[in-house]
């Protein structure tokens, strides 16, 4: 229920200072004692949703109702304290918002942490609550807890009602959120699923090469072997390139694609609103207002051979492992130039499971100078609670 929100302390500017949004969760539920944010893209009943960007909050009106996984949260007992930041209509990838300003990662306070889905992040990696909601559909959870030392899930595209959320690209658009530790993610996932979650070792583990390839080196060489430790505990284990036209190609697809939708769903207000965007945003959709038909038509042939190709790869059943970035989280502030091309290379990983609509778990297994760096499991449709199930395995077989 909603109640006059009490004085919080915010000094990693994750949360929103212009909204009061607050939720008592229930006393008897299984999530009660948590706290949680949500991104500013949530509907929460009687608030605006600012989506990042000053201009469209001022344009719409204030929610009618609570989004369908707030609600579902706050009935399970769970509190939520506020909403957070994120990137301009969650069309970032690095979490700097030129409007709010940057919320800090306190694993690598000189450094982004990652976004859209920025504020969340650093809300959960510096203990301000317990969990805290992102979306993800270009990997703006699982960037972010790479970058931030965190557990995070694009779950399978659909499993997860939408309803009541800011979105983006409804093809690629999916819910998740973050964690310190595998246990309590498990906890949520049994609310958000409606299902218990197993601890259950996977049949076969595919370690992709060209992936662990495609991430800087120093990356690949902290990374691997936690692979190899954790390929040891499955039955089964093999090596598998998954891109045989490279992994470059299969993110140009997805960017051609999710561009194309994402400029599809603001456009109308664009052109009636005439908003203030960052220069990266802008760029972001004047690539889409470019996009020609033939563009278009060769991305959407590409997408069915990478869907085609991941299900070859999935045909024995199990999980693929791949680091979940390239690189640890970037040094804030860079230039745009340098902006460009490491939120282009984070795309050559982030879209396989956003192609083919595949859950992807992020997990805090490796640093590289004290900075964190993200190993994560990919799964078949629906194999999401598999994944946290098995990730609370691997959680406990490295800390003993």
């Amino acid at each position: 229920m909603a109640e006059d929100k009490p004085p919080f302390i915010d000094p990693l500017n994750a949360f929103c200072k212009d909204t009061e949004a607050y939720l008592v969760g229930n006393t008897d539920g299984p999530l009660s004692g948590l706290t949680f944010a949500a991104k500013d893209i949530f509907d929460i009943e009687g608030h605006v949703t600012g989506g990042g960007n000053p201009d469209w909050k001022a344009t719409h009106s204030p929610a009618n109702h609570n989004a369908w996984i707030v609600q579902t949260l706050v009935d399970a007992g769970a509190t939520m304290v506020g909403k957070t930041h994120t990137d301009e209509l969650t069309r970032g990838i690095l979490g700097e918002n030129a409007h709010y300003g940057t919320p800090i990662n306190s694993k690598a306070p000189a450094r982004v942490p990652g976004g859209s889905s920025s504020g969340s992040a650093a809300a959960v990696a510096g203990g301000l609550v317990d969990f805290a909601l992102g979306s993800d559909t270009g990997g703006s959870v699982r960037i972010p807890a790479s970058f931030c030392g965190l557990y995070g899930l694009r779950p399978t595209h659909g499993r997860v009602l939408l309803d009541g959320i800011l979105t983006q690209s409804p093809s690629y658009d999916t819910i998740g959120w973050f964690t310190r530790d595998a246990s309590t993610y498990a906890r949520i996932a049994e609310v958000v699923f409606g299902n218990p979650i197993p601890d259950t070792i996977p049949s076969h583990l595919v370690i992709a090469e060209d992936a662990f390839e495609e991430a800087d080196r120093d990356v690949s060489d902290v990374l691997r072997p936690v692979a190899e430790k954790i390929s040891a505990m499955v039955r089964n284990s093999s090596q598998v390139r998954l891109a045989p036209s490279g992994l470059i190609a299969w993110a140009s697809q997805q960017n051609i694609l999710q561009s194309e939708e994402a400029w599809d769903s603001v456009k109308d207000w664009v052109d009636t609103v005439n908003p203030r965007f960052s220069f990266w945003v802008s760029e972001r959709y004047n690539l889409a207002i470019n996009l020609t038909q033939d563009q278009i038509t060769e991305a959407a042939l590409l997408r069915e051979q990478v869907r085609t190709r991941m299900d070859e790869v999935f045909a024995n059943g199990g999980i693929v492992c791949l680091p979940t970035a390239v690189a640890p989280a970037p040094l804030l502030g860079l230039p745009a130039s340098a902006k460009k091309e490491i939120q282009g290379r984070l795309s050559h990983l982030t879209c396989i499971a956003g192609t083919t609509g595949r859950p992807q778990l992020s997990l805090p297994l490796g640093e590289v100078n004290g900075l964190p760096v993200g190993l994560s499991f990919l799964g078949e449709h629906g194999s999401d609670e598999e994944l946290i199930g098995f990730a609370r395995i691997v959680e406990e077989a490295m800390v003993t």
